[in-house]
């Protein structure tokens, strides 16, 4: 004990000498080049390569939160740079495909198009010199700042071993634009980002393969130019459907009426991405006096964007809010390229875009813009819209003039309680696709759907829809309005910090109940007791049947609530409870469906007879979790993916949905539907081809590799409903589903002991460096598959008697 004392006091002078002799606060030139001024920062990092870093003011924070950043993630940052300048094409190829994380394009050339587009038309240094709060604050600006000088001095001082990019001549220095251009693609994640292909390829009549007027191109083509209504509202709902998203999350809040202390309690558990640039990165930031915050970061983001400090913890949910409208086009009949509004016709703009291609000419094409937003080809590849002479579609994202999601985080960062998050989010108004729930040491809890979205009341929607908006509105909440009537436009609330969007006011949220909880189905049932209601659709949905993860989450958090006492050990066991809802409902009946089958025999959708008897018993007697351990869930899993893909609900199940019983319908398994049969002979025949037993236990068969190590991964996919949820391609030649590619990722549960430090557990699933000859490249993945957690080290004390602390002083070099 005298020796760690010793220690502590030693590290602590070490850490008082350096805070000492960081340099005044550099100057705040915005400029695009890359930065310097003498920045530097204190990180101590402790277990797992967590670091904590400790800065004098915010743009020293950016430069020790980049330095750092980039030693864990150096190339997957380059990588994500070079989507945002444009030059994957000129790199990679042009058909090569993007890692998905900043837009959904399907190759370099269309996501090096679009961006460059953006880069050329000074979309986000318009945005940076917005004042505040309708653009970033200086506080954000200095941290983007400092974040590019961090980045760019790692770059100047380590050597890359890393893989990935080691010796790569695309790893270059980044700028305050840079930064920002990335914090602007995340921002349009949802909207523009998921439109890129449609963006990028919307041509005139005439131009290219939709060339021709339709009375040159025939009657057949001209009728494919017609959108139908019903297909295209069934598209649009599938577009927008948040459970088909590669993200989602689970969050529930308790109060302190269901806690064993009275503190609040937040177990928060987003569903990212793995690979790739939308992981998140977990640190601690501290200003003294200003600024004490730990949580997850997205790469290539500045701030912490889900986390806690000592007063309050949140997390963040995808929304069911539509971020998007379209606006109908009425062509002027003398040339396509000009629409009218209001009688008088507007010219678009034409935006050429040339982008630079490996091993051949540059490539350029042109982009079309109006007054509402680009024109689109279509939204993903079930809903083209097509551009006729009479007709084009525009896409209005109100987060293309968003650059406000840091200030947002950073807000929240400093806010004390439940209530400060709420100010904080009216403040900023920088939530893009996402909900919030938090909790706070006081017992507060707050549910709050407070995201940027177009303001489509339903009055406008009824007022304005054209025919395909009257079917796509309702289906999915997104209004497809009349573009030649400026009448038409979204109007403003008074309390909203950008035109065209509804304020914080209209957003459906829930204070200080015993629980609030979501995961990515709409507001209504935050709390199955309280529901809420009242909003307009574009916010989502009300009366309809929730998903699978919502109803089981529902009964689990309502049910811990009910029992009361709960402590932070409580929320961990439910990280890890893995129950399937979908097996509580249906995996009884299915074995009783599979008993009674004729000879235990059932016909596969080949035509061939398959022995299913063995499975019978293997369902029964399975246990219902996805633990690495249980035996059946494997075979469960792979056969319930099956049924529910070829049969709908109505004939799936006995009871249907009952708006009056939301979480405990649709019920009773049809045990006479057809596709049970045919779903156990193709799981059954698929497990024998592959050599998988039907009672293997999960966790031989749902796995990562790492270090040449297989981990087993416990958790199941969407359509399981389970909370802790892992999405896996199946690949039955290489074992089953031999890699995670989306899930639970930055997981927290926070509570309060009455003390100044937060009692925290968290786990980072894919851990913090994605450099396989790194320390901290899966020792938390190991964690993960062990069900085990890192204990948060938030209070000094914490920090410098880590047995793993290393004390690093990164500074610019001139």
């Amino acid at each position: 004990m005298r020796s760690r004392r010793r220690r502590v006091v030693l590290v602590g002078f070490t850490l008082l000498a350096a805070t000492a002799a960081i340099p005044g606060a550099a100057a705040r030139d915005l400029g695009s080049g890359p930065s310097g001024g003498g920045l530097s920062a204190v990180i101590r990092y402790t277990e797992n390569g967590i670091p904590h870093i400790l800065a004098q003011d915010y743009a020293h924070l950016g430069f020790g939160t980049g330095w750092a950043q980039a030693a864990d993630q150096v190339c997957v940052l380059a990588d994500g740079f070079l989507t945002v300048s444009g030059e994957r094409s000129r790199w990679f190829g042009p058909d090569a495909a993007p890692d998905g994380s900043l837009s959904s394009a399907a190759g370099n050339l269309s996501s090096d198009l679009y961006f460059k587009g953006v880069r050329d038309s000074g979309t986000v240094e318009k945005l940076l010199g917005t004042p505040a709060p309708a653009g970033p604050g200086n506080e954000v600006k200095e941290l983007m700042r400092g974040w590019a000088a961090g980045y760019n001095a790692w770059l100047a001082q380590n050597r890359i071993t890393d893989p990935a990019c080691k010796g790569a001549a695309w790893v270059r220095p980044v700028t305050v634009t840079d930064v920002a251009a990335r914090g602007f693609a995340v921002s349009v994640l949802g909207g523009q980002g998921r439109a890129v292909d449609g963006i990028t390829t919307a041509q005139p009549p005439g131009a290219g393969t939709h060339g021709a007027a339709p009375g040159a191109r025939g009657a057949a083509a001209a009728a494919r130019d017609e959108v139908d209504p019903g297909r295209a509202a069934e598209a649009a709902r599938e577009f927008f459907d948040t459970t088909r998203y590669d993200m989602g999350s689970n969050a529930v809040a308790f109060a302190g009426s269901t806690t064993a202390n009275g503190s609040g309690l937040l177990l928060g558990n987003p569903h990212y991405p793995w690979q790739g640039g939308r992981r998140f990165w977990q640190s601690q930031q501290t200003i003294p006096g200003e600024l004490n915050v730990s949580g997850g970061s997205l790469l290539g983001t500045a701030v912490v964007n889900i986390g806690f400090n000592e007063k309050v913890a949140w997390s963040h949910t995808v929304a069911t809010g539509t971020p998007v409208n379209l606006h109908q086009l009425a062509l002027d009949p003398a040339d396509p390229t000009a629409y009218l509004v209001d009688g008088k016709p507007e010219r678009m703009t034409e935006r050429r875009v040339s982008v630079q291609v490996a091993g051949g000419a540059p490539v350029t094409r042109t982009q079309w813009w109006t007054r509402y937003g680009p024109v689109v080809s279509g939204l993903g590849g079930s809903l083209p819209l097509p551009w006729t002479t009479a007709t084009a579609y525009a896409l209005a994202d109100p987060n293309a003039a968003n650059l406000r999601g840091s200030d947002t985080a950073l807000a929240m960062g400093r806010a004390r309680s439940v209530a400060g998050i709420q100010d904080a989010l009216r403040r900023t108004q920088g939530l893009p696709w996402v909900n919030t729930v938090a909790a706070d040491s006081a017992g507060g809890t707050l549910f709050t759907q407070s995201q940027v979205l177009p303001r489509i009341t339903d009055e406008l929607a009824a007022r304005c829809s054209t025919p395909l908006g009257r079917a796509t509105y309702p289906s999915s909440g997104l209004a497809v309005l009349d573009g030649s009537r400026g009448d038409c436009a979204p109007g403003s609330d008074p309390d909203a910090v950008q035109p065209g969007v509804f304020g914080p006011g209209k957003a459906p949220t829930l204070r200080d109940s015993a629980y609030a909880e979501n995961s990515n189905d709409s507001a209504w049932l935050a709390n199955a007791g309280q529901p809420l209601t009242g909003y307009e659709r574009i916010w989502g949905t009300v009366a309809t049947p929730r998903s699978l993860r919502t109803r089981g989450a529902l009964e689990d958090v309502s049910a811990m609530a009910a029992r009361g006492g709960l402590t932070v050990a409580d929320l961990q066991e439910q990280q890890f409870a893995n129950r399937v809802p979908a097996g509580d409902l249906a995996a009884a009946d299915a074995a009783r469906a599979c008993t009674a089958l004729p000879g235990g025999t059932a016909t596969g959708s080949d035509g061939a007879a398959v022995d299913v008897s063995a499975a019978c018993g293997v369902l029964a007697a399975w246990d219902r979790t996805a633990d690495s351990s249980s035996r059946g869930a494997l075979l469960f899993d792979r056969f319930w993916r099956k049924l529910t893909a070829g049969t709908t609900a109505k004939d799936l199940w006995l009871v249907p949905f009952d708006a009056a019983d939301p979480v405990r319908t649709p019920r009773t398994l049809n045990r006479a539907a057809p596709g049970i049969g045919r779903a156990l002979a193709d799981t059954v025949a698929e497990l024998r081809a592959a050599g998988i037993a039907l009672d293997a236990p999960l966790g031989e068969h749902q796995f990562v590799v790492r270090g040449g190590q297989k981990l087993p991964v416990s958790g199941g996919t969407e359509a399981l409903g389970v909370w802790n949820k892992v999405e896996a391609p199946w690949n039955a030649a290489a074992g089953g589903y031999p890699e995670v590619v989306h899930g639970s990722s930055h997981i927290q549960a926070v509570g309060w002991d009455g003390s100044r430090c937060p009692v925290a557990r968290t786990l980072l699933t894919y851990s913090q460096s994605s450099n396989p000859n790194a320390a901290d490249y899966a020792d938390q993945t190991r964690l993960f598959s062990q069900e085990r957690w890192v204990k948060a080290r938030f209070c000094e004390w914490d920090i410098l008697t880590s047995p793993r602390l290393k004390v690093v002083w990164p500074r610019e070099r001139r």
